[in-house]
């Protein structure tokens, strides 16, 4: 049998089987058959679960820093930065009341008491990626089970052991039989099966964490099948340097949303705004910034995903430089690892202005006053996070409010994650927020449910 209601097998070292269409529709099957269990276990039984889960995650941490690295090549840092907000993330679920909650509506009717409830809304279908493996799979299943839903779990082609791993916590933290099922496929494979899920009956909701460009076909699949979605997609994160701001600190914030896990992540920081008046100053504190972090790293360079991810990002710079902009450092590639890169006077007419980078190249664009920053900085299809870095909170406050994007730092990195923080994008950033109370309002159906007293009044 190819899906996983295999909850006590260990898969750490051997790469799960793959799913046919028929076995992920019999995924779906077996989901649905759970539901009605686990929909209606008490909240302590959830609790207990994601708790016990959150235990065993921080125990595995050895475990899942060697699959990591070898499915990934991420890095010790990386893998334990995902240990510990997955726990994280494991242990709010834990806390907050997910079914049967609402509250009393004012009703028109004499006698009548109306209620608004939420309850949970049966199969979701949960897609992750490979870049923060363990964070986004564990967003993407738990969530939707602490709302008392099951799961049909799409693991990555990239990660499958990882993934597996991931899964195989929650059987062990006592999470019954069917509650969660997991998909393994080849890519060629992926759109069918994907599809097949999508047109599911018992599947009720789609969470997808991804590409922009495969985002926009799963919300067609959903939007054909009239299936509510939450997409998290892309990004292109701004940090606008204000003429007033701490140069060292914002240099520093850079260095990190711009190279960390090798830009491979959706908040990284791909265009530094930075004021005329200080840009100098800025470009050189970051260049000391990097050339430190690669030479503490350079016994050990960390890869990207795949050599053709390293040339297509070697090709942005090559195609920045070619048009006028400065390589200040970095920029050597060698199989799979490029060495992180900053440009200097990037400009519009350049590839890296616009596209997407997910990897390590910081693209300092100049700018003259505010509404010039405010203006580059909305100037992107996408819309996930950003940051501002200025003395004057109030003002840097002001230029945040402004710019379009779901999630908004200042005087902070645009990497940043909290568990009880509403999270996602506006925009080809996509829609929805997993995070606290936010999350869970997308994975459960509010109802109006009324109750009358006496005779009711009919007009007939």
């Amino acid at each position: 049998m190819n899906l996983v209601a295999r909850e006590r097998e260990t898969f750490a070292d051997a790469r799960p089987a793959l799913s046919t269409v028929a076995d992920a529709r019999h995924a779906a099957n077996v989901a649905a058959s759970a539901f009605p269990a686990w929909s209606s276990a008490p909240p302590s039984r959830r609790r207990s679960v994601l708790e016990r889960a959150a235990v065993l995650l921080a125990e595995r941490g050895a475990c899942f820093a060697r699959l990591i690295a070898e499915e990934t090549g991420g890095t010790q840092a990386w893998s334990d930065l995902n240990v510990r907000l997955g726990a994280d993330i494991l242990r709010h679920l834990a806390t907050l009341p997910a079914v049967s909650t609402g509250e009393v509506l004012p009703a028109e009717r004499p006698g009548m008491l109306a209620l608004g409830v939420r309850q949970p809304c049966g199969v979701v279908l949960s897609l992750a990626p490979w870049n923060a493996p363990i964070v986004l799979a564990v967003r993407a299943i738990a969530t939707p089970l602490a709302c008392g839903n099951t799961v049909v779990f799409k693991a990555s082609e990239l990660c499958p052991r990882t993934h597996q791993l991931v899964a195989e916590l929650f059987f062990e933290a006592g999470l019954p039989a069917g509650a969660l099922t997991v998909v393994h496929n080849d890519e060629p494979d992926a759109e069918e099966i994907v599809e097949a899920l999508v047109a599911h009956p018992a599947v009720r909701r789609v969470n997808f964490t991804g590409s922009t460009r495969v985002g926009r076909v799963v919300a067609q699949l959903c939007a054909r099948h009239l299936k509510r979605s939450l997409l998290e997609l892309g990004g292109k994160a701004p940090l606008i340097v204000l003429d007033d701001a701490d140069l060292d600190e914002a240099a520093r914030a850079a260095a990190y949303g711009s190279f960390f896990h090798r830009g491979q992540i959706c908040m990284s920081t791909e265009r530094l705004v930075v004021h005329d008046s200080v840009a100098d100053d800025f470009v050189e504190r970051l260049r000391l910034v990097t050339e430190r972090m690669s030479a503490a790293t350079r016994d050990e360079p960390a890869r990207m995903i795949s050599e053709a991810a390293a040339i297509r990002a070697k090709g942005l710079i090559d195609d920045a430089v070619s048009r006028g902009a400065r390589l200040v450092c970095g920029g050597r590639r060698q199989e799979a690892v490029l060495d992180a890169a900053i440009l200097d006077d990037v400009t519009s007419d350049m590839r890296v202005y616009h596209e997407e980078t997910f990897g390590p190249i910081a693209a300092v664009i100049r700018y003259g006053d505010v509404d010039e920053a405010v203006s580059i900085a909305n100037d992107t299809e996408y819309g996930l996070a950003g940051a501002v870095f200025g003395r004057d909170a109030a003002r840097a406050l002001d230029v945040a409010r402004r710019l379009e994007t779901g999630i908004c730092h200042v005087n902070g990195a645009t990497i940043h994650d909290e568990p009880a923080m509403p999270f996602g994008g506006v925009k080809a950033s996509g829609w929805g927020r997993f995070g606290g109370r936010a999350g869970l309002e997308e994975f459960t159906e509010l109802r109006w449910i009324s109750v009358q007293s006496g005779p009711g009044d009919y007009p007939l």
